[in-house]
């Protein structure tokens, strides 16, 4: 009962991760977008300073960041399952073990340069330039090496699944992150 209360609440802080963070990361976009642009066409001066930088270097990262475990944990990355939906029940499972062990690989790889980047800027109190300011970058990058830990988390998830499935322990689902996400 413990794992699927963790796992459930894992599925709460993604879900605000998308809708809280990247819903709002969305509409403050489209907020600097409009007002910029209405200062520029109408008032012929730039109401938001540095309104490109914002977009660039702290809006659009936190959107994507934020919305990648959610858009992970819901199918929603490309997958290439012709192959392996034409196969036997547990080769497909080892299939899908072998690919995820890959993504484990890669996303692990990423994350340790992500938070070592993070570390290091926040370490160093590296700044970016927005307008004619500069802000310190941390409050951007924490939210990253986050992102992307949860992402292995239910990483680790799937796979676990896969292995069981690939041994008989548990029936091969359809891709396993699709059917997940109303089981949380």
């Amino acid at each position: 009962m413990t794992a699927m209360r963790f796992w459930k609440s894992v599925g709460v802080l993604e879900w605000w991760l998308a809708a809280a963070g990247a819903g709002s990361m969305l509409f403050i976009m489209m907020m600097v977008t409009v007002i910029s642009v209405a200062g520029r066409y109408f008032l012929h001066m730039d109401l938001i300073p540095g309104a490109y930088n914002i977009v660039e270097r702290v809006i659009f990262p936190l959107l994507v960041f934020w919305g990648l475990p959610l858009a992970h944990r819901e199918g929603m990355f490309p997958r290439l399952e012709t192959l392996a939906d034409t196969q036997p029940p547990r080769r497909r499972a080892f299939l899908a073990a072998f690919v995820t062990l890959v993504e484990v690989g890669l996303y692990a790889v990423f994350l340790w340069y992500v938070t070592k980047f993070t570390w290091a800027s926040f370490a160093s109190g590296r700044t970016m330039q927005i307008g004619a300011s500069y802000l310190p970058l941390w409050p951007v990058l924490v939210p990253m090496p986050l992102a992307v830990a949860l992402m292995l988390l239910q990483m680790g998830r799937t796979l676990y699944h896969y292995v069981r499935a690939m041994f008989g322990l548990e029936e091969m689902a359809a891709p396993l992150g699709a059917t997940e996400s109303g089981a949380v």
